[in-house]
């Protein structure tokens, strides 16, 4: 994880578009500037990051089952929970389940688990629209390169 960068997921693990499955791995850092506010003395990731790295790797999954043609963006987090606290250090797996797209939308379930445990989970809704630009496209498939999208997801049919 890169929190000030937002670069929540680390590595994918598991991407099957047609399954609508992903699975990735989050290693949360030692140090951020995040945990010097929150909260002094007690560092815990924030809930609105796990949501976030939920939102992510569901966003992956959405990207390779469009080719990366479309850019999901989050509309809407339905019945978010946070059931475990996430401190400096943790390894987090993450998974997203797609339950619907089409006409625009993507809905999936999001997961986080940790050391055994369940951390985080919600229902993610994602507005889907073309690329507003190149640089944002193009932003994005370096991304996917760095976290590990199978080539074979990042281009047209």
């Amino acid at each position: 994880m890169r929190l000030e960068y937002f670069q929540m997921v680390d590595r994918i693990v598991e991407l099957d578009p047609v399954g609508k499955i992903v699975r990735a791995d989050c290693q949360v850092p030692e140090a951020s500037l995040i945990f010097e506010g929150h909260f002094p003395g007690y560092p815990i990731l924030p809930g609105v990051l796990m949501i976030e790295t939920m939102a992510q790797t569901g966003g992956w999954l959405v990207l390779a089952r469009l080719r990366f043609s479309h850019m999901p963006f989050l509309a809407q987090v339905k019945g978010a929970k946070m059931r475990n606290f996430v401190v400096p250090g943790d390894a987090l797996q993450t998974e997203a389940e797609l339950l619907h797209d089409g006409s625009g939308y993507a809905v999936a379930k999001g997961r986080i688990t940790g050391q055994g445990k369940r951390i985080a989970d919600a229902e993610l809704v994602y507005r889907v629209v073309p690329f507003p630009n190149d640089i944002l496209r193009e932003q994005m498939l370096a991304a996917a390169r760095r976290v590990g999208v199978p080539e074979i997801y990042l281009h047209g049919e």
